[in-house]
C-alpha cells in the first residue's frame, strides 16, 4: 500500500473519531475540543505564515480580535445575522492585514518580527477604549449561530461547526502547497533571487501568506466570539499572540499537523496545570508561566521541528518526498505551450558600454559584447575581474551605473529580475539554490510558475488540476533530460553537489528559456561530473539553447564554448574564439600565465 494511501486512510479514521466524540464527552470536554478547534485554525495560518513563508508574527491574536469584536457589533448592536457577521469579519479582517502587511512586509531582519509586536499591543488597546464596543469591560450577548433555522447556541452544536471549518481550511492549505503557488510558497525561504529567477514575486507570495494566515484568524475569530457568545480585549493580547505561536513550534511549524498537535498540547497541558499547580503553590499562575518555559525550552533542545518534525524524523520520512495524490500518470497529457526561439546567429543579447560603480569601485568598466542565438559564450577572467557584478548586471539581479543591456529586443537595463526572466533569461546560480526538503519534481516544476498561471483559490479548490498534470509532466521530461529520470520523489537535500547542480539546470530548462545563464557550473564536481555536465551543455546547444556560462576552469571551458569574453579588472581584456584566446599574449599574463 502506498503512502498515499495510508495517509488517506488515516485521515478518513481521523474524522470519523472526531465526529463521534461529542457522543461520550461531556460539556466540558466539548469545550475544550472548541477552544483546541479554534486555536489550531489560527496556529494552521501561523504554519502557513511563519513556517512556510519564514514571517513570524506575534501579532495574530490582533487579528482574531478584529473579527471576534466586528461580528459581536454587527450581530449585538444591530440585530444582523452572524452569517453576515462572518462576510464583515472576514472583511474587516483581511483589509486590515492588507494594509498592515503593505507597510511592514518589506521590513527584513529582525525589525518585521518587531512590527508584529506593535500592531499586537495596538489592536487590543483600541478596542479597550472605544465605547460603542464596551471599553475594558467587552461585549455580551452575542447571538448564536444558526443553520437552517436550527440554533447552533449548544456546545454539542458549536463543535461540528468548529471542526467542520477546520477540516474544510486544512484541506484548502494542503491543496494550496501542492500546486504552483504553494512550491513558490514553499520557496520563499531560498531567498528572494530564486523566486525571480523563475519570474516569481516574493514580496507578493508573502503577502498573499500573510492575508491568508489573517482570514484564517479572522475565521476563528468569528467563531471564538459566537461560541463564547463574549468578547473581552484582554483574550486578544499579544500574550495569546504568544499562545498561539507556541502551538505551532510544539507541533511543528513545517508541517500543517503541527497545528492541531500544537494546540491540543498547550490547551490540555495548560487545562492540567491550572488544576494541578494550585494544590503545590499558593503561586500557580506563576508557576505556570515557569513550567511553559522550561518545556518549551525543553523542545527546542530535542526537537527544533515539533513534535510532528520528530516523529517524522524517527520515521525516516525524511527520506522520500510525496506526489500530490492523483498526478503521477502523464497519459494523454498536452504539453505546457512553448515560447517561439530565435532563429539561428540572432543577436539576443546586447551589452552596451556597460559600467557598474561602488562608490568609489568600478567593478564593471564599460564592458560590451554580444550573444548570438545557438552559441555557448564563456565570461571568463582573473579573481576580482567583475564577471560575477557583470553576471548580475545582465540578469537584472543588480541595477547598471551607466550604460545599456539589450535581450530579445527589449531594453532591460532598468527591468527587474523577475521581468527579465520572463522574457526568456533562465539563470543558476554560484552557491546551488534549491529546496532541500522539497522533491527533485517540485524543484524542477518551480521553473514552471512564469509559464503558468493559476492563483492561490483555483489551487486551493483543486481547480488547477489539468495544469498541475501538465507542469509534472514537463518536469519529468527536463529531468530525464538531465539524467535524473525515475528519482522524481528523492529529496533535493540527499544529492551531491554535482546531482544538484544538474537539477538546479532542469528547473531552468522548465522556464523554456531563450538563454541559459551559468554561473560557474563546474565549481566543485569531479572530472567525471564535468564531463557529464559538458555533455549536457552540448546537447542542448543543438537542441537550440543559447548559453552563456561563466567559469573558473579553463580546460572546461576551452572545450566546450564557441566564443570567450575575457575580463580583467573590470574592463573588457579580449574577446574571440578559445584558440585565439589561448595564444593571446595579455590573456597569458593576466589570467592564464606566461607558459600558457
Amino acid at each position: 500500500m502506498s503512502s498515499t494511501r495510508y495517509i488517506r486512510l488515516a485521515s478518513i479514521a481521523a474524522a470519523a473519531v472526531l465526529a463521534l466524540l461529542p457522543l461520550v464527552l461531556g460539556n466540558f470536554g466539548l469545550g475544550l475540543m472548541n477552544d483546541i478547534g479554534i486555536g489550531a485554525m489560527i496556529a494552521l495560518g501561523l504554519v502557513m505564515l511563519t513556517g512556510v513563508g519564514g514571517v513570524t508574527s506575534f501579532g495574530q491574536a490582533a487579528f482574531v480580535g478584529i473579527a471576534a469584536y466586528s461580528t459581536a457589533w454587527l450581530t449585538s448592536a444591530h440585530a444582523v445575522s452572524p452569517w453576515l457577521g462572518l462576510a464583515f469579519a472576514l472583511l474587516m479582517t483581511g483589509g486590515a492585514a492588507l494594509i498592515i502587511g503593505m507597510l511592514t512586509l518589506r521590513l527584513g531582519n529582525h525589525y518585521l518580527p518587531i512590527s508584529t509586536i506593535a500592531w499586537g499591543l495596538s489592536v487590543p488597546l483600541v478596542l479597550s477604549n472605544m465605547d460603542g464596543l464596551g471599553r475594558h469591560t467587552g461585549m455580551g450577548n452575542i447571538k448564536a449561530v444558526e443553520l437552517a433555522g436550527v440554533s447552533l447556541a449548544s456546545s454539542g452544536a458549536m463543535y461540528y461547526l468548529i471542526w467542520g471549518a477546520l477540516g474544510l481550511v486544512y484541506l484548502f492549505s494542503s491543496n494550496l502547497l501542492q500546486s504552483r503557488q504553494g512550491r513558490a510558497m514553499r520557496s520563499l525561504r531560498g531567498g528572494s533571487s530564486l523566486l525571480a529567477s523563475v519570474g516569481a514575486d516574493s514580496y507578493h507570495l508573502r503577502l498573499k501568506l500573510f492575508v491568508y494566515a489573517a482570514l484564517l484568524a479572522g475565521l476563528a475569530g468569528w467563531l471564538y466570539a459566537h461560541n463564547n457568545r463574549f468578547v473581552s480585549p484582554s483574550s486578544f493580547d499579544v500574550r495569546a499572540s504568544i499562545d498561539y505561536l507556541l502551538m505551532g513550534v510544539v507541533g511543528g511549524l513545517l508541517q500543517l499537523p503541527g497545528a492541531l498537535v500544537g494546540s491540543a498540547i498547550v490547551i490540555l497541558m495548560r487545562n492540567t496545570l491550572q488544576d494541578i499547580l494550585p494544590h503545590l503553590s499558593s503561586r500557580g499562575a506563576q508557576m505556570e508561566v515557569i513550567v511553559f518555559s522550561l518545556l518549551f525550552l525543553l523542545l527546542l533542545h530535542r526537537a527544533r521541528a515539533g513534535l510532528c518534525g520528530y516523529v517524522l524524523k524517527l520515521a525516516g520520512h525524511y527520506r522520500r518526498a510525496l506526489s500530490p495524490a492523483g498526478l503521477e500518470t502523464d497519459a494523454d497529457v498536452r504539453p505546457l505551450e512553448r515560447r517561439r526561439q530565435p532563429a539561428a546567429g540572432k543577436t539576443i543579447l546586447t551589452a552596451n558600454q556597460v559600467v557598474k560603480r561602488f562608490g568609489g569601485l568600478v567593478a564593471v568598466n564599460e564592458v560590451g559584447f554580444e550573444i548570438h542565438a545557438g552559441d555557448i559564450v564563456g565570461l571568463i577572467g582573473p579573481n576580482g575581474a567583475g564577471k560575477s557584478t557583470m553576471f548580475n548586471l545582465l540578469t537584472g539581479a543588480a541595477r547598471l551605473t551607466s550604460g545599456s543591456v539589450s535581450f530579445m529586443d527589449r531594453d532591460v537595463t532598468k527591468m527587474s529580475q523577475r521581468d527579465i526572466a520572463q522574457l526568456g533569461m533562465a539563470r543558476t546560480f554560484q552557491h546551488v539554490k534549491l529546496r532541500p526538503q522539497m522533491s527533485l519534481l517540485d524543484n524542477v516544476a518551480l521553473g514552471a510558475h512564469g509559464r503558468t498561471s493559476r492563483g492561490l483559490v483555483a489551487a486551493g479548490l483543486c481547480l488547477d488540476r489539468e495544469e498541475e498534470r501538465r507542469i509534472f509532466h514537463e518536469a519529468r521530461v527536463q529531468l530525464a533530460r538531465v539524467g535524473l529520470a525515475g528519482r522524481e520523489h528523492e529529496l533535493a537535500g540527499s544529492l551531491p553537489l554535482g546531482t544538484q547542480r544538474m537539477l538546479e539546470i532542469a528547473r531552468s530548462l522548465m522556464s523554456d528559456p531563450v538563454m541559459l545563464v551559468l554561473d560557474e557550473p563546474a565549481a566543485g564536481l569531479r572530472h567525471a561530473e564535468k564531463q557529464v555536465l559538458a555533455e549536457l551543455l552540448k546537447q542542448l546547444r543543438s537542441d537550440g539553447v543559447t548559453i552563456m556560462i561563466v567559469e573558473h576552469d579553463m580546460d572546461f571551458v576551452m572545450n566546450l564554448v564557441d566564443r570567450l569574453v575575457v575580463m580583467n579588472f573590470g574592463s573588457k581584456l579580449m574577446e574571440g574564439n578559445p584558440a585565439a584566446v589561448r595564444r593571446d599574449s595579455k590573456v597569458q599574463a593576466a589570467y592564464l600565465g606566461a607558459a600558457a
